[in-house]
């Protein structure tokens, strides 16, 4: 064997200073890859909510629970009638029109016959009971407890003359028009229900 032949290993071993390069590299790499995910953690979802009869409030209420199990950070803005999803007493009655439904198995004509909402209401009603769907409040509860930000629009809760006292525990008040846009316009996705 032949003392000429330098060692393979020695070669192939990095110095002090090598390896704390490396190290280095690595580090930001690995930083750059989590501020990237941190990024992709931060989705956020804006949802406007208008309309307050029974089969309008569980979109809004659906979607915010699903995107926040996602990892989204949700906001809803209720205005208008959208308010009484929000309102305690309120979101215990909501109902279902009957008039001006296409989906509805009632023509306009019979649908319009006194009592006829509270009629299509009970039936819907039983029918969310009978598949053991969530109701508004377990919703409500169940998303904000998600972190779900429900926000209660301050110019309809004079206009509408509400008691903020009646919201659900957790309702965001006195939130105005320029701050559910600036929401949306933070939102990577928007919504109108």
């Amino acid at each position: 064997m032949s003392t000429d032949t330098p060692d393979a290993t020695a070669e192939e071993t990095p110095s002090r200073a090598e390896l704390a390069a490396r190290v280095d590299e690595l580090e930001e790499q690995l930083a750059a890859v989590s501020a990237d995910s941190d990024d992709d953690d931060g989705k956020k979802m804006s949802i406007i909510a208008t309309k307050g009869t029974l089969d309008m409030a569980y979109p809004p209420l659906i979607l915010a629970s699903t995107a926040a199990a996602f990892g989204y950070e949700v906001t809803v803005f209720h205005t208008f009638w959208g308010l009484d999803i929000l309102h305690e007493e309120r979101s215990r009655d909501l109902q279902l029109s009957s008039v001006g439904n296409p989906n509805m198995p009632v023509p306009n004509v019979v649908g319009a016959l006194p009592g006829m909402d509270r009629v299509t209401t009970k039936l819907m009603e039983k029918r969310i009971d009978d598949n053991e769907t969530a109701t508004i409040e377990e919703l409500i509860e169940t998303s904000l407890d998600m972190g779900v930000e429900f926000q209660a629009c301050q110019m309809t809760i004079e206009l509408m003359d509400y008691d903020e006292a009646d919201f659900y525990d957790g309702v965001t008040t006195g939130v105005g028009a320029a701050t559910a846009i600036q929401d949306m316009a933070d939102a990577d996705i928007q919504l109108l229900v």
